[in-house]
């Protein structure tokens, strides 16, 4: 079955792709969760709307990237969130959070499919969170938690 990726999808493709996958596959995973749609022939329109909105999302060339990079390194992020006595939170730390975080303390627009936490984070004190800006550049983040 043909398909349109709408998000990215490992070891597929990316969003704005033509794929042929296993019927059931596509059927029963990728279009029930949102992460392909069905091949039409006047999806065409749907492929373009979706390249142009990633194109622009996406950081284009890697000078940009290290420059991100830079701004972000060079950032102090601090992360306020509700946490018991002995520092243990109530939940843990989303890429979400960490997003919003980095957008409090001035920095850059960053897409949260592109923040790695390596473990969760469950605990106050300093981690370290990766942020891949692209193929060749990653950006390694410390986030303050602190109780709030």
């Amino acid at each position: 079955m043909k398909i349109i990726l709408t998000n990215e999808v490992p070891g597929l493709g990316v969003a704005g792709d033509i794929v042929e996958v296993k019927d059931g596959y596509a059927r029963n995973y990728l279009v029930p969760r949102g992460f392909a749609i069905r091949w039409t022939k006047g999806g065409q329109k749907d492929v373009d709307a979706i390249r142009r909105a990633r194109k622009v999302r996406a950081i284009q060339s890697l000078e940009h990237a290290n420059e991100v990079k830079g701004q972000l390194e060079g950032l102090q992020v601090k992360l306020a969130v509700r946490s018991g006595d002995s520092g243990r939170l109530f939940g843990s730390v989303t890429q979400a959070d960490v997003v919003e975080a980095v957008k409090a303390a001035g920095g850059p627009s960053v897409d949260k499919r592109t923040v790695t936490i390596a473990s969760p984070i469950k605990t106050v004190g300093s981690h370290r969170v990766s942020v891949k800006l692209h193929t060749d550049v990653e950006a390694k983040l410390d986030v303050a938690v602190v109780a709030a």
